[in-house]
């Protein structure tokens, strides 16, 4: 088995539910982080491309039917360049990239793209389809937007809580209170504002043209641990979980170059896929899923917590953040503050499909900046999942 490297990686600003993307077509947001992708490596022919792995947790509008071969299209590869749309939900894209790594590894592929697309804007409402004609009763249309829809009422009832509910029974369990959550967040925002100002985003992520979307466009440089204190729970009336401390609804896509030593002309490799892992839980307990699956990436790379210098993991909720991360300090990760230290998607956004690409891309880049050698990047899976992927740092 040969090794799998990151090469370059790209993407747009993550845009608010309704805001700057919302005009724009996932789609046509996918076609622009594909292209953005290959105009950091000129010296790749596209034709080369062996496969194109692509995230999308929706898939009910108008990135139907293989949204990642759509954006092949549109970005004008040649047709030769096959695609496959993978739904993990949330970690769509960072299965992509999983899937990608492995075509490589195993010989099957010598370049691949990995990446996702998630415009929450434009996920459309649906009906389900009756079983005659002309049902007497009513319908009820059905936001594809986030969350279980048109649930099997086989399903137990505790399995299909809303994610927030999920979220606050986690933090019961682990009595992680609302201050804490608070303060974490404004810390995303607080981080997530200086890497922009600082530089740390600029040249891969890449506006797109005709929004006026330079940056991240959630990212409130002013909360404090004050001002957040002062929004009302969403999901229980006494609960700890505020719109302040979860991340947002969003819109936008990532994609990331992998490839064998020496496949893509020009570049020389960044960071290797030394690592991977996924885990199940207990539906409601998704948010923790991320501590398993981390482990396991971390033994298959051959290396312990105490090596990590680097770890990105997607916000989905403070409360599960921090979950996560009291459970690998116990396990020996050395500094909390290590976690998500430019900022996470609690302030730069989570567009479901595309957050895994963009977990990678960041880990990857801070490496590279840092000079450490090892990372982690993990998020958590609606359902009751977590993936996990450990790059080592080469370049």
């Amino acid at each position: 088995m040969r090794d799998a490297f990151v090469y370059a990686f790209a993407r747009t600003p993550f845009g608010r539910f309704g805001g700057a993307l919302a005009e724009v077509r996932p789609d046509d947001l996918a076609a622009h982080a594909l292209t953005a992708l290959l105009g950091r490596a000129p010296g790749l022919d596209p034709a080369r491309v062996d496969d194109v792995f692509w995230g999308c947790a929706n898939q009910a509008g108008e990135d139907n039917r293989d949204v990642g071969r759509m954006a092949v299209l549109l970005a004008g590869l040649p047709t030769s360049v096959p695609a496959v749309t993978v739904n993990r939900l949330c970690g769509s894209s960072l299965d992509a990239a999983v899937q990608g790594s492995r075509a490589v590894e195993s010989g099957d592929a010598d370049v691949v793209v990995v990446g996702g697309v998630e415009s929450m804007t434009r996920a459309p409402w649906v009906l389900p389809k009756p079983s005659r004609a002309f049902p007497a009763g009513d319908v009820t249309a059905v936001s594809t937007t986030l969350g279980w829809r048109l649930v099997n009422e086989r399903m137990p009832r505790e399995w299909t809580v809303s994610l927030g509910e999920a979220n606050e029974q986690l933090g019961e369990r682990f009595a992680v209170p609302r201050s804490r959550q608070d303060e974490f967040a404004a810390r995303s925002h607080v981080l997530a504002d200086r890497a922009w100002r600082e530089g740390f985003y600029d040249g891969w992520v890449v506006p797109v043209p005709g929004t006026g979307l330079a940056r991240d466009e959630g990212i409130r440089p002013g909360a404090t641990t004050g001002t957040l204190a002062g929004l009302e729970p969403v999901f229980r009336p006494e609960g700890t979980i505020t719109a302040g401390n979860a991340s947002p609804l969003n819109d936008g896509a990532s994609a990331v170059l992998l490839g064998a030593a020496g496949a893509v002309p020009g570049l020389d490799p960044l960071a290797r896929v030394a690592g991977r892992g996924v885990h199940a839980t207990d539906p409601r307990e998704f948010g923790f899923a991320p501590v398993e699956a981390a482990n396991r990436a971390l033994a298959r790379a051959g290396i312990g917590w105490s090596e990590v210098a680097h770890v990105e993991l997607n916000e989905a909720f403070a409360v599960q953040s921090l979950a996560c991360v009291d459970a690998w300090s116990e396990l020996g990760l050395k500094d909390p503050e290590v976690v998500n230290a430019r900022g996470g998607a609690i302030a730069l956004g989570h567009p479901l499909g595309a957050s895994g690409g963009r977990v990678l891309a960041t880990l990857a880049e801070r490496l590279r900046v840092s000079g450490d050698r090892w990372g982690v990047g993990a998020i958590c899976i609606g359902v009751g999942q977590g993936l996990a992927v450990v790059l080592e740092n080469v370049a």
